[in-house]
């Protein structure tokens, strides 16, 4: 009799047989549209971005658009992986909600399709970036990987025995809504509290902006930065003073990263990974905001001294592996079509 393939074993298969051709990732953010030519072995052969033109989904559709045909002049393209913030009905191709853009029920793969006249795949930009992370970067050969990804938000995704674990509607890896603080900060979701509000890009502009208009002698360096419109100050200008050494926005670094250490307590007695990677624009801090986020994992981590520990890395692919995971999944995706 023969054997029934293990878990992920299929689709090992397809992935050690080899998929020839490029394919194009575009990762949509609340703040930019990044694309990028994409090879089969991971690597970026060109790429542009552009930013979010607010939240109109037609103005959206359109800048993916010319991402894909400036990107796809020169290449002999496969397939177009698109990786979109919010809840995904996959088999549809329907964004069914996106906390920081104006979809709602967004035919996306079907819109896309029609424009480009190509094979589109959709999925979440986090599972994007954490199925990259799994087949090319920091969490290469580890069966349960969870990905977090810092950036205007907080994304997250698991890869479990070489699969994307989606749940059963499809919406599972929506870490950063998780309340982690009842009746905290308003949350774009509607809730209040939520672990994005305090462990993320937007959230460490936030805290900085609230110093500086307090005018605080600390806050000096960091109005001086932004000519004193505290308006301007964001979570990038934060993150480059502290890597310059300013002592305030260090401050600020470590306490969203103790934030972020005590979420990934709470997601570890839950699912018990084997390896964190921590991605997204906000981990160029690197151990600024990684150490203390260690060290709050530590001192929160259920049954901490009696059970082993999931280890917390930084991502290896930095902001592209978004774009990167779009494309290879959709090149799978074609793979296992064909």
């Amino acid at each position: 009799m023969q054997a029934r393939p293990g878990p992920g074993q299929g689709l090992r298969e397809h992935l050690r047989l080899g998929r020839k051709g490029l394919a194009i990732g575009i990762d949509i953010g609340g703040t930019k549209v990044a694309g990028g030519v994409v090879d089969a072995e991971g690597r970026i052969l060109s790429e542009t971005r552009r930013s979010t033109p607010g939240s109109d989904p037609r103005a959206v559709e359109k800048v993916i658009v010319e991402v894909v045909e400036e990107l796809a002049a020169g290449h002999r393209i496969s397939s177009v992986g698109i990786g979109a913030a919010g809840w995904m009905d996959l088999d549809a191709g329907t964004v069914l909600f996106s906390p920081h853009l104006a979809w709602r029920n967004e035919p996306l793969r079907a819109n896309l399709q029609s424009l480009l006249r190509r094979p589109v795949l959709l999925t979440n930009d986090a599972d994007a970036a954490a199925w990259a992370e799994w087949r090319f970067g920091a969490g290469k050969g580890e069966d349960r990987l969870v990905c977090i990804t810092l950036g205007t938000g907080i994304g997250g995704a698991m890869v479990v025995d070489g699969r994307v674990e989606r749940g059963r509607f499809g919406v599972a890896g929506e870490f950063g809504h998780q309340i982690i603080m009842p009746g905290g900060h308003r949350c774009e979701c509607g809730n209040r509290g939520c672990w994005e509000q305090y462990a993320s890009g937007n959230a460490l502009g936030r805290e900085a902006r609230i110093l500086a208009r307090a005018n605080s002698p600390v806050a000096h360096d960091l109005l001086a930065a932004v000519d004193g419109n505290t308006d301007r100050i964001t979570g990038v200008t934060v993150t480059e003073l502290a890597l310059a050494g300013d002592a305030a926005c260090r401050e600020l670094l470590d306490e969203v990263g103790e934030w972020l250490g005590l979420g990934l307590a709470n997601l570890a007695a839950a699912l018990d990974p084997g390896l964190f990677v921590i991605g997204g624009g906000l981990c160029s801090a690197g151990d600024l905001l990684l150490e203390p986020a260690r060290k709050a994992f530590a001192r929160n981590l259920t049954g901490r001294g009696f059970r082993p520990a999931a280890g917390i890395e930084l991502a290896a692919l930095g902001p592209n592996a978004g774009l990167i995971g779009a494309a290879d999944l959709s090149r799978v995706s074609s793979r296992m079509r064909s």
